[in-house]
């Protein structure tokens, strides 16, 4: 049986009787040919007033609910990546859609009033391969530079299309539509004006919907440009600059920027013009993720099929943007969700290619219809049934361990609650010479030598194979790290044949069953592994075994991302709260390419709550240290905001409007801020989203006027126009202000490192 939404029932009722399924059937149609907007090629009247705008019904009073059903999928199958159908919706030479490639996009750093400057980076956006790129339209002088652009570009031979990102200037967003290809609106910003934090009451829902009178009048003329000269337009909500009417009446949340979005788009449709993208960025994965499947589900709820342009906003730099991003992106696209993507980062515009294209490149991979392998190994999953409510974050938190009388070790330090980092270790890495070393690639402080737990220690590690008993000094280090709640946890079979008294002995899911769980000599605790291919039983018996945590290991032959959630369904519904470490195997050699991998494998788990840490090992040749791999495991915390080792920052990716060097800045900042976990810092380039763009930060360094920043406190400017050349220090000096900031710690030198008690 076929479920066809009553919304569609309705509009295909009002098409068939002739009547204008765009006209509230509640409101009287005004005719005054002022007032009337007409589609090009019919006499069809169209809404010119928000009263006569057949507007989404509400979800606030359940309305929504009561009329079109409750909220049901949010991708096209849970079960076999497959892209969510959409329209075609067509940019220039360009399109969007599921029946197309994905689309690669990015965003200028130029001034647009620079117009040589412009086009010279556009064009080697384009060259490196880029399909579409941004430019900032801030008013008229910059419209008129971007029709220079647009035809400089062309006179050079590019067709490459442009989109103007455009905030608060309904009318030039007018006057750009005719040079560029696609306009981009924020929907917080483009008809309210300047950001404000004023509370608004609603008392009533009417009150609420009178205030969309000002958003028909600015939004109409727009989309009837659009209509005419066959423009593609993006609705891009942003978390950080939704409206203070819309934070009013929805909050902060998903929920808010899912409705802000839909509002623009009922206007839209209600002149017929379906040639639009949404967007719902945000710098803060999870809410990221939790919109875009939101705006999704609403999508099929409401039978809609506008094509999803994907992208964690302000993501930084480095590793860290590439791993948010990742988290992000390459969560919606596992799914099967999003057509166009731009991996935002505080880099020259050039760089967020590979990423781009390496995030399109895995989401392709694993379509089933095109991948025939991919395809084999989602089939290969037993069968289990999906519960997770995806319009809500919950994370399930694993138990930890509790120490037992007369254990020698405290395994409750083995784990971390808010996620664990287990490090993989050689045998030659315990050496007389090399431990002193190796402590401090796991992050431990030591003293004369002696190794002790910090912030970002490993919580423990793992061991293939073990030093040789007779090795007193590979043996005594291994010893060192367990008095300080260090666990090491090695394989059963190296146990029995090099037994090292303490240990955790790893065993697999289905030889513990038959063992009944014993363990090896010497062992203290007991770990088992699953690979994802045992029968649901087999996997309920975790619970009996009791064992310290578990490692997901997922087989070569089972896809990934559903066999772990089988994995999880089946822990749910048994009540099992062992805590579950993510295996993950790597041969990547390049560090950009292991942050891409981690944040979509692993992240995509993660980002469902599911998962309490994290165990990367390398296969093959080792291209990574221990340090590197450790701290790009505490990343993957940090961006998945289970775990905050260190300073997280909120830097956006610069363009015409920043008025700083936004990538010398923020290394500035960051050499300057770096060792306060606990502590956000937006580093913003200007202030045109307003300081909700800052939503995550504890503080915030903010362009405003050239050579000129403000600083704030969460969402208030506490020092105005502070000179660039003293910012950063009056930076410092407002975290210790507000009782936040603590020196750096002076590192051991070599000498005291190499000394061993």
């Amino acid at each position: 049986m076929v479920y066809i939404s009553p919304y569609a029932v309705a509009m295909a009722l009002a098409m068939a009787s002739n009547v204008d399924a765009f006209v509230s059937p509640h409101s009287s149609v005004r005719t005054s040919s002022s007032q009337q907007l007409r589609m090009a090629d019919s006499d069809i009247i169209l809404p010119s007033h928000a009263d006569d705008i057949l507007w989404t019904p509400s979800w606030k009073t359940g309305d929504r609910e009561e009329k079109l059903g409750p909220l049901g999928r949010y991708c096209e199958d849970l079960y076999t990546v497959k892209r969510r159908p959409t329209r075609t919706v067509t940019c220039g030479p360009i399109k969007f859609g599921s029946d197309h490639p994905i689309v690669r996009q990015t965003m200028a750093t130029t001034d647009t009033a620079n117009v040589q400057a412009s086009i010279e980076q556009i064009m080697r956006c384009a060259d490196k391969g880029f399909d579409m790129v941004r430019i900032t339209v801030q008013g008229k002088r910059e419209a008129n530079a971007a029709a220079e652009i647009r035809e400089g570009l062309f006179k050079k031979g590019y067709d490459i299309p442009l989109c103007a990102d455009m905030h608060f200037q309904p009318k030039v967003a007018q006057l750009v539509a005719d040079a560029v290809e696609k306009i981009r609106i924020n929907p917080g910003n483009f008809a309210d004006g300047r950001k404000d934090f004023e509370e608004k009451v609603y008392e009533t829902e009417d009150e609420y919907i009178k205030d969309r009178e000002y958003l028909a009048e600015a939004m109409l003329p727009l989309v009837q440009t659009c209509k005419d000269l066959n423009r593609c337009m993006r609705i891009g909500t942003n978390h950080g600059s939704l409206s203070s009417r819309v934070l009013s009446y929805y909050g902060d949340t998903p929920r808010g920027m899912v409705e802000s979005a839909v509002e623009f788009a009922d206007i839209c449709r209600s002149q017929n013009f379906h040639n639009f993208v949404f967007s719902m960025k945000a710098s803060n994965p999870l809410v990221m993720v939790q919109s875009y499947r939101l705006l999704a589900s609403e999508m099929y709820r409401l039978d809609w099929d506008y094509p999803l342009h994907l992208g964690v906003t302000e993501a930084g730099e480095g590793e860290d943007g590439r791993m948010k991003s990742a988290v992000g992106i390459g969560t919606l696209l596992a799914d099967g969700l999003g057509d166009t993507v731009r991996v935002s980062l505080t880099e020259d515009p050039e760089f967020e290619y590979e990423p781009c294209n390496r995030l399109s490149e895995m989401a392709e991979s694993r379509l089933a219809a095109t991948n025939p392998e991919a395809a084999v190994r989602q089939e290969a999953v037993k069968k289990y049934v999906d519960t997770r409510d995806v319009t809500s974050y919950s994370r399930r938190v694993g138990d930890l361990p509790e120490k037992k009388e007369g254990e020698k070790v405290d395994v409750s330090l083995f784990l971390n609650p808010n996620g664990s980092v287990i490090s993989t270790v050689l045998p030659k890495m315990l050496s007389q010479d090399s431990a002193p070393y190796l402590y401090k690639e796991l992050g431990f402080k030591s003293a004369v030598g002696m190794p002790f737990k910090d912030i970002a220690t490993s919580d423990s590690i793992y061991m293939r194979t073990l030093p040789a008993a007779d090795d007193s000094n590979a043996r005594t280090a291994l010893r060192r790290m367990m008095e300080v709640g260090t666990g090491v946890i090695v394989p059963a079979e190296e146990l029995e044949k090099n037994p090292l008294e303490n240990a955790v002995a790893l065993v697999s899911l289905t030889d513990a069953v038959e063992s009944n769980g014993k363990l090896p000599e010497g062992a203290i605790r007991l770990a088992v592994e699953i690979d994802g291919s045992e029968d649901d039983d087999v996997i309920a018996k975790v619970k009996d075994l009791d064992p310290v945590m578990v490692f997901i290991s997922v087989s070569s032959e089972l896809s990934q991302l559903h066999a772990t959630r089988r994995i999880f369904e089946i822990f749910n519904a048994n009540d099992i709260t062992v805590p579950a470490i993510h295996h993950y195997k790597t041969t990547a050699d390049n560090s950009n390419d292991l942050a891409l991998e981690l944040g979509t494998k692993v992240g995509s788990l993660l980002t469902d709550g599911n998962g309490d840490g994290i165990l990367i090992e390398q296969v093959g040749e080792t291209n990574f240290s221990v340090d590197f791999l450790r701290n790009t495991g505490f990343s993957l915390l940090q961006g998945c905001r289970m775990r905050n080792t260190k300073t997280e920052f909120v830097s956006c990716p610069s363009c015409g409007r920043t008025l700083f060097d936004l990538q010398e800045t923020t290394a500035d900042i960051t050499a300057a801020t770096g060792h306060l976990p606990g502590v956000t810092v937006a580093v913003m380039g200007c202030i045109v989203n307003g300081p909700g763009e800052m939503a995550d930060a504890d503080f915030g360094y903010v362009g405003t006027l050239p050579g000129k920043v403000d600083l704030y406190y969460g969402k208030e400017v506490v020092r105005k126009s502070v000179p660039n050349g003293e910012a950063v220090d009056q930076l410092v000096d407002l975290i210790k202000s507000y009782g936040m900031w603590k020196e750096k710690e002076v590192e051991e030198t070599e000498e005291e490192v190499a000394v061993v008690a």
